[in-house]
């Protein structure tokens, strides 16, 4: 683990972000949009996926729109993503590493923890559902539930107000750079985990913990 800045609390809850954080589904969610980009005549890269990772369902739609023009059909993109992405979990999900062991010692030690995704609450239960892990969390805040998305704060705001703690005495875990924005707009400290995408310095220099994997944050709850 690295000190990204150097002060100390002691955390009161936790906020996970859900996505290649949590679930191992940034990698094949990269691959369902490449073909479901395909199947309507679009040329969807993964640099183009990469810049989404994070954001919400609206802005998500409004940069294709700005790579693609106004008639980029969206939703039946979406629509045919999903398709390939379940097909997908029918084979399971991975969870990230150290994610029970975190999880576990949270819980013994009576931690509140929720979770803050940019996915819609249908696509957030079904993926936590089939994780096996949708029952654990004290509350879920999802993207279709706030007005702004990742990197504004709200969805983290939301998620501490639904635990009822404070966000400055929350911890967010995020893997991708508008998370990380978010956790530092609403207040709370940050722990970065790595996935997919390295952040750029500016966003590094918000973070507050750097872990190699989930299980290296047991340490920060005690």
């Amino acid at each position: 683990m690295s000190n990204m800045r150097d002060d100390n609390i002691r955390p009161a809850a936790a906020i996970f972000d859900m996505d290649g954080l949590m679930l191992d589904t940034e990698r094949p969610m990269i691959r369902a949009w490449i073909e479901a980009g395909k199947h309507f005549g679009y040329d969807i890269t993964q640099e183009m996926v990469n810049y989404t990772i994070g954001l919400s369902a609206n802005d998500t739609w409004v940069y294709f729109q700005e790579q693609f023009g106004a008639d980029f059909p969206y939703e039946k993109v979406r629509e045919e993503l999903h398709r390939l992405f379940a097909e997908e979990f029918e084979k399971g999900v991975a969870l990230k590493s150290g994610l029970v062991l975190l999880l576990d010692h949270l819980s013994s030690l009576g931690i509140p923890f929720a979770v803050a995704t940019s996915s819609r609450r249908n696509s957030t239960l079904f993926k936590l559902g089939k994780a096996g892990i949708a029952e654990r969390f004290d509350t879920i805040a999802c993207g279709d539930e706030v007005v702004r998305g990742k990197p504004a704060p709200d969805i983290f705001l939301l998620a501490a107000d639904r635990l009822g703690i404070d966000p400055l005495l929350c911890v967010g875990f995020e893997d991708s750079p508008a998370g990380l924005l978010g956790i530092h707009a609403a207040g709370m400290r940050s722990v970065f985990v790595k996935d997919v995408i390295e952040p750029p310095p500016e966003v590094l220099a918000t973070v507050w913990r750097r872990c190699n994997d989930l299980a290296e944050a047991i340490e920060l709850f005690y």
